[in-house]
């Protein structure tokens, strides 16, 4: 095969273009579950099930730590830049999901930590999580769905 293939296919079926896929549909599946979630405070059920809450706000539910985080301890467990999480920070203060406080280890810093509504929201995430991954095993059997798992773990590590 040479780059002047006429069908270059190998470009779409790539393990990378697959993990890609499943993972977007993963996340997909799991707003429109925490959309559903009657535990979900409304405005943000509202908001998922508008599609302006998207994977990038579940890095919040992945990383914040129950007790808070820096933005910088954000940023750097979601990969992504000090500057991009700010705006998520923000973006998700304004929704009522997180709040920033002062830092208890450091008086000149603060940390983000959630609300209420963003402990439901992380409860909704929770089962979403869970109802998203059974249908996983649904849809591919426990076995496929236990070599995936494994395999992503082992891959990730």
């Amino acid at each position: 095969m040479t780059l002047n293939s006429p069908t270059p296919s190998w470009r779409q079926a790539h393990l990378g273009h697959w993990l890609t896929q499943a993972s977007a549909r993963f996340d997909r599946r799991v707003l429109a579950l925490m959309a559903a979630n009657e535990r979900m405070p409304l405005a943000l059920a509202n908001l998922a099930g508008r599609g302006k809450l998207t994977a990038s706000h579940i890095h919040i539910t992945r990383h914040l730590a129950l007790e808070g985080s820096r933005l910088t301890e954000l940023a750097s467990r979601a990969n992504v830049s000090k500057q991009a999480m700010g705006k998520l920070v923000d973006q998700c203060e304004a929704w009522g999901l997180v709040q920033r406080q002062d830092d208890p280890r450091d008086a000149r810093a603060w940390q983000v930590v959630f609300t209420a509504a963003g402990l439901s929201w992380l409860q909704a995430f929770q089962e979403a999580v869970t109802q998203a991954q059974a249908e996983l095993h649904d849809a591919v059997g426990d076995d496929v769905a236990t070599v995936i798992a494994l395999g992503l773990e082992a891959y990730a590590a």
